[in-house]
């Protein structure tokens, strides 16, 4: 059987080259690989003022729809909310729905956020996440390649009707905390895993290592999106 095409989004402050290990080494394994580059997050001078959720949720769509579905979405970090509410959007052109270091986030991630959110800086960015195993030259390509998010995507919310998303095979890969750390702050109510008890067929897959595993385990984190996908073919 045809492998199904694979859509990779980047978490925040990010473009579609955070996946520039992962997406040739998936390409070289005979997948179809889009990387996105949302709207707002192409450079500092992109202009974010009326960008919200939807219209990110809608270039996801988008990329999936001209990919060929049905797809595998892959979508890391805060862009767990926009990823499922794709699902809520076109479930039926998911072939399934990957979470790396993210999940399936509902309503604002942050209602009162002011502004764009800026990329904190190295030095914050470390103590409040996992950056076992990213070499300094990555990081400091982060901290230059960096994009605000636009606010409106993080003040937004949107509302999931369609109950079909809840039979999207997903997959969380949980890299910088453990399966069992994501379950329990699901219970503690966390927004970007409000959406977790509900998916009716969700599968864990731990790879220990940063919030970024695309830098520090690019390897890994390639066979494992490979192995899915093509089991979802």
């Amino acid at each position: 059987m045809t492998n199904p095409p694979i859509i990779l989004v980047p978490g925040f402050w990010l473009g579609a080259w955070a996946w520039d290990e992962v997406a040739p080494a998936l390409r070289a394994g005979g997948f179809d690989v889009t990387a996105l580059t949302l709207p707002g997050m192409g450079s500092l001078d992109d202009d974010r003022s009326g960008i919200g959720l939807q219209d990110h949720v809608d270039a996801i769509v988008g990329a999936v729809r001209a990919a060929g579905p049905p797809a595998v979405l892959a979508v890391h970090s805060g862009t767990g909310f926009a990823g499922y509410a794709v699902t809520d959007a076109i479930p039926d052109q998911l072939a399934a729905m990957i979470y790396v270091d993210s999940g399936p986030g509902k309503g604002p991630m942050d209602a009162d956020q002011a502004g764009d959110l800026a990329f904190p800086g190295l030095e914050k960015l470390a103590e409040d996440e996992n950056l076992e195993g990213i070499g300094q030259e990555r990081l400091d390509e982060f901290a230059r390649r960096a994009v605000p998010v636009p606010g409106g995507v993080v003040r937004d919310a949107i509302d999931l009707t369609n109950d079909a998303r809840l039979d999207v095979p997903s997959t969380m890969i949980c890299t910088a905390f453990s399966a069992k750390e994501y379950q329990d702050a699901a219970k503690e109510g966390y927004a970007f895993l409000a959406g977790l008890d509900e998916i009716r067929t969700l599968t864990f897959v731990e790879l220990p290592t940063s919030h970024w595993p695309m830098w520090s385990k690019p390897k890994e984190l390639t066979e494992i999106i490979a192995g899915i996908a093509s089991a979802a073919s």
